[in-house]
């Protein structure tokens, strides 16, 4: 697609005195397209709207305004700060048509990748930095929701993420509406969308970004579609009325725990096949409930706060295969086999709290979890980190990420202090009494 704006010109706006140099193209949508640009001296991103996108959308700029008059849910959404409508030189001079506009947001930062660089296999993510994406993206959706918003078009192309950290951004925010509103715009993505905003029968809202969520979800931890099994091989055509059984007439989840219809081929469908079983039991029977049952009844879908406490639990959970070093998810109690070699997972230290318990594997996290009620959002922070020793890689220790000193009780001897960002060993280590309790250690 042609830029519609040049590169290296300089913008006059009605808007506002300061006027903006468009850097470079960075992509275009269905919507627009997104530039780099230079504002005050800040590289942002500005996305300009396609002729005729308030005729398609007349709320569109509704939607845009209300957007910008409120706060960003939490920072992992790529929010709008001004809206632009070029003045009457800039028109003149580079061609720009009347009633264009668009709209400044932060750029986004060269770690993050598009969330279809994973799916599609171009880019390396391990399982822990996967699931904090999981993670972030359900903790920003619970965020929109408070604030009595939803997003209504949750997909792929909506997603960014670091593949080394686990952190993640959601661009495309003019879509965000208040929950309940029907006035028009946007109904979501194919293959993401509700059934019932598929056949017609809702509007977009809160419920139908919850079915979204569940299949981005889904994507990002299997890297395949969660109806698309057998009874996608038995259509000659994928065409629009195909689709809509698919997705909306007969939605069957590939996994269903009470339907067998849609179960995936080994040889079309190997990449669902290879990772459903790397995950614990828990999390499989939220999409089985979230995809299965929740497809036809919105009420039976699975909220924010239960896939937090899932993603999480998962996390602590996540364990390293002695044999062959792979990531693996294992029940306390249950030592199980590596999904990768098969070899037998032996028994680990665990650190135990009063709300979890985590394998004592490097890299694996303590988290603080509370709600300010100033900033009005949920606050997870790691405030310790299991590590290896520099110079011995069996030797396991405790980093102390928070801001406090704690009172470490070994087994013999007499206590100590950690001091932020110190470690301590975890041999002969009894307890830890941290800022916010406890934590001991149990085989």
């Amino acid at each position: 697609m042609v830029s519609m704006l040049p590169e290296g010109a300089t913008l006059s706006f009605s808007s506002t005195a300061t006027p903006i140099r468009v850097i470079r193209h960075l992509g275009s949508g269905s919507q627009g397209q997104v530039f780099e640009v230079d504002f005050s001296g800040d590289s942002m991103a500005m996305k300009w709207y396609l002729p005729g996108c308030l005729q398609r959308d007349p709320q569109l700029r509704r939607r845009l305004l209300a957007c910008i008059s409120a706060t960003p849910p939490n920072e992992s959404f790529l929010w709008p700060i001004l809206v632009l409508e070029p003045d009457a030189e800039s028109q003149q001079r580079f061609g720009i048509p009347a009633n264009s506009f668009g709209y400044i947001m932060p750029l986004r930062p060269r770690r993050f990748h598009p969330a279809v660089a994973h799916t599609g296999g171009m880019i390396d993510i391990d399982f822990q930095p996967l699931l904090k994406a999981c993670f972030h993206l359900v903790e920003a959706f619970h965020a929109l929701h408070s604030k009595g918003l939803c997003y209504k078009d949750i997909s792929l192309g909506n997603l960014f993420l670091d593949p080394l950290t686990g952190d993640i951004l959601v661009c495309d925010n003019d879509n965000v509406d208040v929950n309940g509103s029907d006035l028009g715009g946007v109904l979501g993505t194919p293959g993401f969308m509700a059934p019932e905003v598929l056949l017609g029968r809702e509007r977009p809202g809160t419920n139908s970004d919850l079915f979204s969520l569940a299949v981005l979800l889904f994507r990002l931890l299997t890297r395949h579609d969660p109806f698309l099994g057998a009874m996608e091989l038995q259509i000659r055509c994928l065409d629009e009325p195909a689709r809509r059984r698919l997705y909306g007439q007969d939605p069957v989840f590939i996994f269903a725990a009470d339907d067998e219809r849609n179960r995936p081929h080994p040889d079309t469908h190997s990449a669902a096949l290879a990772t459903w079983p790397i995950y614990p039991a828990h999390l499989q029977s939220l999409f089985q409930q979230s995809l299965g049952g929740g497809a036809r009844d919105p009420a039976l879908r699975v909220y924010t706060g239960q896939w937090l406490k899932a993603l999480s639990r998962c996390l602590d959970q996540r364990r390293l295969c002695s044999s062959c070093g792979q990531e693996v998810f294992t029940e306390p109690g249950q030592p199980g086999h590596c999904w990768a070699c098969g070899a037998e997972l032996h028994p680990t230290i665990r650190l135990l709290t009063p709300s979890c318990a985590v394998h004592a594997q490097p890299g694996n996290e303590l988290h603080e979890h509370h709600f300010n009620p100033l900033a009005g959002e949920r606050i997870d922070d790691p405030i310790a980190r299991i590590v290896t020793h520099p110079r011995n890689p069996e030797q396991l220790g405790m980093q102390n990420l928070s801001q406090q000193p704690w009172r470490v009780a070994v087994h013999a001897g007499d206590a100590i202090t950690l001091p932020p960002g110190k470690s301590c060993s975890l041999a002969n280590l009894k307890e830890v009494h941290t800022h916010r309790g406890v934590v001991s250690l149990t085989a």
